[in-house]
């Protein structure tokens, strides 16, 4: 999440509130203040979910043409109260994505999905707008049985109350669903802690407080807001899979030949800017000047400027859509470039990948230029090189001597034999650079990721293929 600073939290309304709608308010009432940290894999994956949210949106929008109707002013809006949120007309929802890793297994407790899941947090930004938007958790992850399960269960059932109008109240069959999610919160909360028993962190009293029913209720109301898209595709497979699943059926709506593929790359390039904040600007960067404060809106014009830059519109994707299908070559996969050196092709071989043989091509670098330095102005550093060499091949051979592991296993195991070296290391050598030592062994041949065959000759082969190609 964003994370723009605030002087104060809002607090919930009561819903029958109409002065203002769900967009006005996304955009009008302040941030929460907890950014969370995402690895750049992780915040890929959100990009990815919110642009496959954004073709949704854009496919909906063509007409019986297949174009887009000029009257559409439908937006995804990045990194703002949540993840990102969807606009259409007056009507919000706020998506809350979250990739869980298959060995993290599925969420098995509702204190989980409140946490972990971000159903607390979604509930927070939900009240604070007026209880106006709607609301959807987004992941990889799956739910378990038991509590999650009857989550789901009850969701669908107040849902059926709004749906019909009627008063969305807890009932005694979900009661304890209910009970479970609103203690969840309050832990994972602590805005919504605040708001219900009106008393700060320091016990101070600082309004009244709300009754438990009505905080019942109003997760009943929450629940009828919300949906749960479990078991989306898991980050490592996003690539493989989004060009069929979400580009597909846009291209087939349109009429339209082209590869899905380059059509992907092109929308998730925009998500990926908006979600950095780094869509284009009408004013570019000029400065706020002449604030008179005649204009009717309520939102101050810096925080006009940030919404700007994280929206994606659908014209945005129309024009992504569009560069792709006049030059797919431009958003193609780069082709792999031929691994030519033995330690490459050698850890290629067993399985390693790319981002592994890029470390150890690095990491022998860093070990020739350490023994080039020692080696220039130390009498004895070529015999110390050689003592240490020799260790290093005696770790190599330990750590294939059982299991016989090969490629990426063999890697893993290297890293931890030579982890453990510690007060055998050399003046000014760390473990990397040790492993380095170890790289540039198999660079000459001394090691190896797998059985033995003609490395030099599976090189030439490469190189002719390449030769071949241009």
């Amino acid at each position: 999440m964003s994370s723009e600073p605030v002087a104060a939290q809002p607090v919930a309304v009561e819903p029958t509130s109409t002065d203002v709608t769900a967009a006005e308010l996304l955009k009008a009432v302040p941030q929460l203040d907890d950014s969370g940290a995402n690895t750049a894999d992780r915040y890929d994956w959100q990009a990815a979910m919110a642009a496959a949210d954004g073709l949704a949106l854009y496919r909906d929008a063509l007409g019986d043409d297949g174009r887009l109707r000029p009257d559409c002013q439908d937006q995804v809006l990045c990194e703002w109260q949540e993840d990102w949120v969807l606009l259409s007309g007056d009507d919000v929802e706020l998506v809350s994505g979250k990739h869980r890793d298959p060995s993290a297994g599925a969420y098995t407790t509702i204190n989980k999905l409140a946490d972990d899941g971000g159903l607390a947090h979604l509930f927070n930004r939900w009240a604070a707008m007026k209880e106006t938007p709607s609301c959807r958790l987004v992941t990889s992850g799956g739910l378990g049985n038991g509590r999650p399960q009857q989550l789901l269960t009850a969701a669908e059932h107040f849902r059926g109350m709004r749906a019909t109008g009627k008063p969305v109240i807890t009932s005694p069959e979900h009661a304890n669903v209910v009970a479970d999610l609103r203690e969840s919160i309050t832990t994972h909360c602590e805005h919504t802690k605040k708001r219900w028993t009106g008393r700060d962190s320091s016990g101070n009293v600082v309004s009244h407080p709300v009754a438990e029913q009505e905080r019942n209720n109003e997760v009943a109301r929450f629940l009828a807001a919300l949906t749960i898209a479990e078991k989306r595709v898991q980050r490592d497979h996003v690539g493989y899979a989004a060009p069929g699943m979400y580009v597909q059926p846009v291209l087939d709506r349109m009429g339209a030949t082209c590869s899905p593929g380059a059509v992907w790359e092109a929308v998730l390039t925009v998500f990926r800017a908006r979600m950095k904040a780094r869509g284009p600007l009408p004013a570019g960067e000029l400065p706020i000047v002449l604030q008179r404060g005649a204009t009717s809106s309520t939102i101050p014009p810096e925080m006009q400027r940030t919404i700007a830059a994280r929206t994606v519109t659908m014209s945005d994707i129309e024009v992504a859509i569009s560069t792709a299908l006049m030059i797919p070559g431009g958003y193609e996969p780069l082709p792999r470039m031929p691994l030519t050196s033995r330690l490459a092709v050698k850890m290629n071989a067993g399985g390693c990948s790319d981002n592994a043989v890029e470390r150890a091509l690095s990491l022998r670098g860093d070990y020739q230029d350490y023994w080039r330095d020692r080696e220039s102005g130390e009498a004895t550093a070529r015999v110390e090189r050689k003592r240490f060499e020799r260790l290093l091949q005696r770790i190599s051979d330990h750590a294939t001597e059982s299991a016989q592991p090969q490629g990426v296993a063999l890697w893993r195991r290297l890293q931890v034999e030579v982890d453990a070296l510690e007060d055998k290391l050399l003046t000014g050598m760390d473990s990397d650079l040790a492993l380095g030592g170890i790289c540039d062994l198999a660079g000459r041949c001394k090691v190896w990721f797998g059985p033995r065959f003609d490395v030099d000759a599976v090189i030439d082969r490469l190189r002719a293929e390449r030769e071949a190609g241009s």
